[in-house]
């Protein structure tokens, strides 16, 4: 893929200055994410805009969303012409983009023939639905593993670890039980009485620090989980759409295929979408008419933009571009040697930085006056998830600056 040209430096915007806005967000706004870092007023590519002008590399394409960064044309022409017929019809009835995203969906997960897609609107949706499904074998339990994190509705909220997100809203929806990831006699244990409905995993933790199942540990999933008759449910939302250089991460695997698999995040583009595939006909009636449904899931122009997104990675073979840069950007980080940065995690564009010390925080702060927009998901580990389509000089420039940012955000003596 050629280098793509850099958009124009930094110009004054004609916006409010941005400490004004920051403060009619507090006034307006129910603080559940704190006080926003910036406030953006555009994007273009791989770069955003502050409204004080201020540019910065996006790195983090808004937590795996924005796959093809910023005002692509693509889904902007998308988007366009689809807002000129249809925009939403609600599902009493259906429309043709739907159906066209939900056939591709099916086609590029390799599903059988029986299989079925649902649309919703998020991530945290689609794992209610999944969640709905594995209720409806009739077996009272389910499975999810340590620091998992799957939404904070009520349903998806009960299958993520993290004590802090879940103790203010108990009780949660009943039966769920934890695992230590990557135990597999545990696993058996947990599924040998037979009364396990599903077990759920993300096949790399996002939320947990990037941290990827084992290979072996997927592969006991797949094979227990069929043994004992119970559904595996793969929880794709950060890791689908080609984030980690497959159109989903268990496909670099061979026979890890779910039996339910859950999207979001990048499938839009930036356009809420998320959507559940169910692999088979023996999961397909699960759900029965009336048990579920959602006003906007599968509306037009969401499928629209989700059809943009796909036939883009397609287009420009990003798959392949995505494995490549992923690939050149950790062994270009590893080549640091620096005594701070232990690993790089992950695959393709979705990469954990682990650093020897608890400055992550620190250090995505310092990124960020630097022109970086980063996150720390924990203490020691910097998230990289950029647009799929950021070229390598364009991340070089981040692991030049790399160096420098760890120094201004180590303590004193750990340099």
């Amino acid at each position: 893929m050629s280098e793509q040209e850099q958009p124009m430096q930094e110009q004054p915007m004609q916006e409010q200055p941005e400490q004004d806005l920051a403060q009619r967000y507090g006034d307006a706004l129910l603080p559940v994410f704190g006080t926003p870092q910036k406030v953006l007023a555009r994007g273009e590519g791989v770069h955003v805009w502050d409204t004080d002008g201020k540019q910065y590399l996006d790195l983090l394409a808004g937590i795996a969303v924005n796959a093809l960064g910023h005002a692509h044309p693509a889904l902007l022409s998308a988007i366009t012409k689809q807002a000129e017929t249809l925009g939403h019809v609600s599902n009493f009835f259906a429309s043709a983009p739907q159906i066209e995203l939900a056939e591709k969906l099916l086609q590029l997960a390799q599903a059988p023939a029986g299989s079925g897609v649902f649309f919703a609107n998020s991530g945290t949706e689609a794992n209610e639905a999944a969640f709905k499904i594995a209720r409806r074998t009739g077996r009272p339990r389910i499975l999810a593993l340590r620091n998992s994190f799957h939404g904070r509705t009520m349903g998806a909220l009960a299958l993520t670890w993290k004590e802090a997100y879940r103790a203010p809203f108990e009780p949660l929806p009943g039966g769920v039980e934890f695992l230590d990831v990557g135990d597999e006699a545990a696993l058996a244990e947990a599924l040998a009485p037979g009364d396990v409905a599903a077990v759920f995993a993300e096949p790399i933790q996002g939320e947990a620090g990037v941290r990827p199942l084992s290979t072996e540990y997927l592969l006991a999933l797949r094979r227990l989980t069929r043994d004992h008759g119970t559904l595996l449910i793969l929880d794709e939302v950060q890791t689908g759409i080609g984030r980690t250089g497959h159109w989903f991460a268990h496909q670099a695997l061979p026979d890890v295929q779910p039996d339910v698999m859950t999207l979001a995040k990048g499938l839009g583009g930036g356009f809420p979408i998320g959507a559940v595939i169910s692999y088979g006909p023996a999961v397909h009636d699960l759900l029965k008419p009336g048990q579920h449904g959602t006003t906007f899931g599968g509306n037009p122009l969401a499928s629209a933009a989700a059809l943009a997104v796909l036939g883009t990675i397609l287009e420009d073979d990003l798959l392949a571009h995505v494995e490549a840069v992923g690939a050149g950007f950790t062994r270009d980080v590893l080549a640091l040697d620096h005594p701070l940065i232990e690993e790089v995690r992950g695959a393709g564009l979705l990469l954990g930085i682990g650093l020897r010390a608890p400055i992550a925080p620190q250090l995505a702060a310092a990124a960020l006056e630097a022109g970086f927009i980063v996150n720390a998901p924990d203490a020691t580990t910097l998230r990289i998830a950029p647009p799929l389509l950021i070229t390598p000089a364009q991340l070089g420039t981040f692991t030049a600056a790399l160096p420098a940012l760890l120094e201004a955000a180590a303590p004193e003596g750990e340099n």
